[in-house]
């Protein structure tokens, strides 16, 4: 079916309608909107076929990469140092110590089930590695857990996004600048540690120099209009120039607007160092502004991704998926045991709740396809792949939400009742 330049309008008018309501729907229910957006895409790709997805693959990249940069900007933007600092080592103990077994674990069910190389396996790896904060974080908010609990998975959850595109970043540059699949694997863990350093080390001096210098500029420029998307323009303008120089671009958005939330408001660190700044209020009105650029475009970005899907890959990639999600499960359960040696006092419910609460999401879809790109022979079937564990995962944490009312504190509600 063509659709005119008009229909296209109404019908992306009509999902942004059902985005919306797919939003208040999860809050009721706890189902993550992102089901309803991949099958609404679904219904109007292979299933109505009013939309060719396959027609445009970079328009689907680029709104992907597009959405990822707005997410991981408002993640840094709602991790407050200041009231993290306690949780902040359990949360990146467990982040990095999940990312990098469900990474090796992927990779090896990768070599040795489906016979693929050495590094596409790895960079197969080191996108379905980290769980979706854009999923996680809108979980957290519905519910009311220990204070601990929350920040800990609050942090994760922020660090997760960022640090999937760091580890990958650094293996497309491996694969760029000559790191083959005859490579050993000491070789190539070597060049990762080199490659991942300068990265990670180019990102946080980029993102934070860049923070400080905005925090500075922004009270001179807030009784003008349109400075909330200046702001915007400032974040591309920081994942541009990270890209050209060589550092890991996703995270130096994040490592931005963390800078920022922690600069911006009467809290601000640096008035307890007297140091010469006038922080401002405005932190939550430029995450409001991005949560809203965001929104819409990941809802167009998934309904997109359901599109591109077609059945017959879908149901011959259903078993691998629940193999996958078997492996994934295995990583989480023995990362979030060694990890809660630095938490504080975890008890069977909250264990449990941290082990299955590990959707994929926008962050799993657009690193795919960014590794997809560099190995698409290897790869050509991980969209269908990538689509059922997402829809995996996202069951599963609907069930992890459900039984996590166990866990659950009074509301003050119901304890003044």
């Amino acid at each position: 079916m063509t659709i005119t330049l008009a229909n296209f309008w109404g019908l992306l008018g009509g999902l942004l309608a059902l985005a919306y309501l797919a939003n208040r729907f999860s809050h009721r229910t706890r189902v993550p909107d992102v089901v309803v957006l991949l099958l609404c895409g679904i219904a109007l790709g292979p299933g109505l076929h009013w939309i060719d997805a396959a027609r445009f693959p970079e328009v689907t990249r680029g709104v992907g990469t597009l959405a990822l940069i707005l997410i991981l900007f408002a993640a840094g933007l709602e991790l407050d140092m200041r009231h993290a600092r306690k949780q902040f080592a359990a949360g990146t103990v467990l982040a990095a110590l999940s990312y990098a077994l469900t990474m090796e674990s992927v990779h090896l069910f990768c070599m040795y089930v489906f016979h693929m190389s050495r590094m596409a396996s790895l960079l197969a790896g080191a996108a379905l590695g980290c769980l979706s904060g854009s999923i996680v974080l809108p979980m957290l908010e519905q519910m009311n857990l220990r204070p601990e609990l929350k920040t800990t998975l609050v942090i994760e959850s922020a660090f997760g996004d960022g640090l999937g595109a760091l580890v990958l970043g650094v293996l497309l540059s491996l694969v760029a600048g000559g790191g083959t699949n005859h490579s050993s694997g000491s070789a190539i863990l070597g060049g990762m540690v080199i490659q991942f350093v300068f990265h990670f080390l180019l990102a946080f001096v980029i993102g934070i120099g860049s923070g400080f210098l905005w925090a500075r500029l922004l009270p001179r420029i807030l009784n003008h209009r349109f400075w909330q998307a200046l702001t915007f323009g400032v974040v591309l303008i920081v994942f541009s120039v990270t890209h050209a120089v060589g550092g890991s671009d996703l995270f130096a958005v994040m490592v931005f607007g963390a800078t920022l939330a922690n600069l911006l408001g009467p809290e601000s660190f640096l008035r307890e160092l007297e140091l010469e700044f006038n922080p401002t209020d405005e932190g939550s009105q430029i995450l409001s502004f991005h949560s809203e650029l965001a929104f819409l475009v990941r809802s167009f970005f998934f309904m997109l991704l359901g599109a591109m899907i077609q059945f017959r890959g879908l149901k011959q990639q259903l078993l691998p998926s629940v193999g996958l999600l078997l492996v994934i499960l295995f990583a989480r359960v023995v990362s979030v045991q060694i990890s809660r040696v630095v938490w504080r006092g975890p008890d069977p419910g909250e264990i449990e709740l941290a082990t299955t609460l590990i959707p994929r999401g926008l962050i799993t879809a657009v690193l795919v396809l960014e590794a997809i790109r560099a190995e698409p022979q290897q790869l050509v079937f991980f969209p269908s792949l990538t689509f059922a564990l997402i829809l995996l995962t996202n069951g599963l944490g609907l069930v992890a939400t459900v039984r996590a009312k166990r866990i659950e504190l009074p509301s003050p509600s119901s304890s003044s009742d």
